[in-house]
């Protein structure tokens, strides 16, 4: 009875040891129980994942080891077997070259309406700025009628193979993001560049050269800075190779004085004994890679040179372009990116610098500034034009021209004070690109913005749209064409709900 007594009435200390351990035992148990549960969703979901993955992702982007730029076909019908895209970093006014805006003509010189400032962030702009009509002429040009300015004399007999898309936007309006943002499909940097996801899905035509070259003019890099060529989490293989106008085009290609090719050939050998050592004990594809890179190197000593060798081509092929030897120039790029993309590099850069225009004080601006670079891309890029036609070239070579965001209707007042020699500020809202050859519709206008030229009035395309349009006329499908990484298919339009523009297709 005593024993009854006590267990019946047992010490608070003792019921709570129990109530403890009887919670300790069943957390415990439903732990595992639910852990269960996880793991087997977890793989449930991973096994679902692969098979979703292989049914809408067939392609195989893989190569053999240690050749990483072996070239594949596309996994659908191609327009265009190669890219060419021109870059005009600091972004040209399209109300000066390709936007007709007869209204915006004729309120020059007035203050610009409430509706355009309210709410909304520029660069320089404050107070009530003055709105601004073109500082150059406008006429039609070509059988399709498109409206240039006259600062193209030579490109404008090319307007029937052009389509601009007028209807360009971003949501950048600072130079360096709204570059990483037009070149990688996202506006922070460590994203894999257009150039190198290219290369990745289709590797190079000429083993002996890279298969994305960058080429850069003007008084200095742009913003973006080597994030525009980068391979990003890509393998480093397929990021674009940064090359010089003057001189050796890649530094080191030449051997040091004392070196012969056949020593050289002896240290790489040596080389690739100690990298293929390192790959068998660390098993990281990246050493596989550097060796690949290493007898590029090599074999580019040979081809590089002449490919990038305007002194090969006729001084009246160079007269055409504008092209000088031995010095830094568009003209000269050009004229390089068609022989590059003769020789089978895959995407092919440039990048010209100098087109922000600002108003000062020394008249860099919007008139005279502007003018200067028009001419010296001018007789360039006709000419590449006409080179990739005469050769049979620019059906399946997509040429593609444009900045990171347009130009404001109205002029800047820095401060609120009239500028005497007028820019225009950063405008993300509305600007012009265009394409040519590669597929795409000549003679034609996509989009179309208001009568000053601010907000976009019909067929707006982002960046991702025209990232979709691009992978398209490779041969790509953007939704499916990935990467793994991080546990996510990462891909060129991210998660974007971004569309082909198809209505620029040929």
């Amino acid at each position: 009875m005593k024993n009854r007594f006590n267990k019946q009435f047992a010490s608070q200390a003792e019921l709570d040891a129990l109530q403890i351990e009887t919670l300790r035992t069943h957390t415990r148990r439903e732990f595992l129980k639910q852990s269960g549960a996880m793991l087997g969703g977890t793989f449930l979901s991973t096994v679902l994942a692969q098979q979703a993955n292989a049914a809408t992702n067939p392609f195989d982007y893989s190569r053999p080891l240690g050749q990483p730029l072996t070239p594949l076909a596309p996994p659908y019908p191609a327009k265009a077997k190669r890219v060419i895209y021109m870059h005009m970093a600091g972004a040209p006014s399209q109300l000066e070259l390709f936007e007709h805006k007869p209204e915006l003509q004729k309120y020059s010189g007035k203050l610009c309406p409430e509706e355009f400032l309210k709410g909304k962030r520029f660069a320089f702009i404050s107070g009530v700025p003055k709105l601004l009509g073109s500082q150059f002429p406008y006429h039609q040009a070509g059988q399709s009628g498109k409206w240039i300015s006259d600062r193209f004399p030579h490109l404008e007999k090319h307007i029937d193979d052009m389509c601009f898309i007028k209807s360009m936007h971003t949501d950048q309006f600072n130079h360096a993001p709204a570059q990483i943002l037009a070149l990688t499909g996202n506006a922070r940097p460590g994203q894999p560049s257009l150039g190198a996801w290219t290369t990745y899905g289709l590797g190079t035509m000429n083993q002996n050269l890279p298969g994305f070259v960058s080429l850069i003019s003007g008084s200095r890099s742009p913003d973006g800075g080597k994030p525009l060529w980068g391979s990003g989490y890509l393998p480093s293989a397929y990021q674009g190779v940064k090359c010089r106008s003057q001189g050796d085009p890649v530094l080191y290609l030449s051997n040091p004085e004392g070196v012969s090719r056949p020593l050289r050939r002896r240290v790489l050998d040596a080389l690739a004994e100690l990298n293929q050592q390192n790959y068998a004990e660390m098993g990281n594809p990246e050493t596989l890679t550097r060796i690949a890179q290493y007898e590029m190197a090599y074999r580019m000593q040979i081809e590089a040179s002449d490919a990038f060798n305007i002194g090969l081509e006729s001084e009246a092929t160079r007269e055409k372009y504008g092209a000088k030897l031995g010095v830094k120039s568009f003209a000269n790029n050009a004229l390089v990116a068609r022989r590059l993309a003769e020789s089978g590099v895959r995407f092919i850069q440039l990048f010209d610098w100098d087109w922000d225009g600002h108003g000062t004080n020394d008249r860099e601006n919007v008139s005279h500034g502007l003018a200067k670079k028009c001419k010296d891309i001018d007789r360039p890029i006709a000419a590449l034009l006409s080179d990739l036609k005469e050769r049979g070239m620019l059906d399946d070579t997509l040429v593609i021209w444009g900045g990171e965001f347009g130009r404001t209707p109205m002029q800047e007042n820095r401060g609120g004070r009239d500028n005497m020699f007028a820019g225009r500020d950063h405008h993300p809202n509305a600007y012009t690109m265009w394409l040519a050859g590669g597929g795409i519709k000549g003679g034609m206008t996509h989009g179309e913005t208001d009568d000053l030229g601010y907000d976009i009035v019909k067929d707006p395309v982002s960046i991702h749209d025209l990232h979709a349009t691009i992978l398209y006329l490779l041969g790509f499908n953007h939704k499916t064409f990935t990467f793994p990484y991080q546990g996510l298919n990462q891909r060129l339009t991210g998660v974007h709900d971004a569309r082909i523009v198809s209505q620029i297709l040929a």
